[in-house]
Parts: C-alpha cells; structure tokens; sequence
C-alpha cells in the first residue's frame, strides 16, 4: 500500500467538488492520467464509472474507473482499472478547516495471490508517482486560486 498526502490553500468541499469528484480535471494534476473518454451521467454515484485512456508514451491503455464509495467531503474511493497491468483501490480521505485541506492518498493495487510478491516493488514507485500528482494538484490549485485573486 502506498499513502500520501500534501496540505493545499482550499477548504475540503471545494477541493472535493472541484477537483476530486471531477474526472475532467484528472489528466491535468494525475500522472498517468491521459485522457477522459466519457463519463456515467450518474457520477459519482457508487458503481456508476468513468472511461478513461492512461499510461505515458508509447504504452496507453484504455478502461474505466468506477466510484465505490462517496462521502463528501472526506472519503471517495475508486476502483482504478488498466487493464492487464493495472487494477488498484485507491482512496482519497479529506481533513482540514476553512482555508485548508490535508488530502491522503492510498492506493493499494491487487495484483491477486502475486501481490506478496509484486507489492514490495510497486510500491514505492506508485508512491512517488503519487507524490508527484499531489505536487501537480497543489500547483494547479494555486495557479486557479492565484488567477481568481487578480
């Protein structure tokens, strides 16, 4: 399992609202995230989905992504699916006050009876690919934080 976690200048439901419940924004702070094909007009209902195309050059891959759990404005679970490579829970847990949030991400792939074996190793590059998107998320919220002070 890799956790992260990252303050940002935002309350928790406007970070949810605006950026976790919203699949558009994912390819823009999300490493890996590439495109966002479609998504269920029931978003971001349990079971409903979003379609997306993931990975870098020349690897992408296209499959879905479909919520399993919602409760705005602290935890929404995803599970994460890239078929062949890639199936992962992934939650996103929301703390914090009026002007901030401390938003933790855990992921955990399932790699099924090989994840004794597989988890070791994809864990600390899943966390510093994580790492990375929570730098990118924070960026992206004080660079729209920053244009709407002007």
């Amino acid at each position: 399992m890799a956790l992260n976690s990252v303050i940002l200048p935002i309350d928790p439901q406007r970070l949810f609202d605006e950026y976790l419940l919203h699949p558009e924004t994912y390819p823009i702070w999300l490493v890996g995230a590439d495109e966002i094909r479609a998504i269920d007009e029931t978003w971001p209902a349990p079971g409903s989905r979003f379609h997306h195309t993931v990975g870098l050059w020349p690897l992408h891959l296209k499959d879905y992504t479909e919520s399993v759990q919602v409760d705005s404005p602290h935890t929404f679970r995803l599970l994460v699916k890239a078929r062949p490579l890639v199936r992962a829970l992934v939650t996103f847990t929301v703390h914090g006050t009026d002007d901030e949030s401390i938003l933790a991400v855990e992921e955990h792939p399932q790699f099924g009876p090989a994840d004794i074996v597989l988890q070791p190793l994809t864990d600390p590059l899943i966390h510093l690919r994580n790492q990375a998107s929570l730098r990118r998320l924070a960026a992206l919220i004080a660079e729209r934080h920053d244009a709407a002070s002007s």
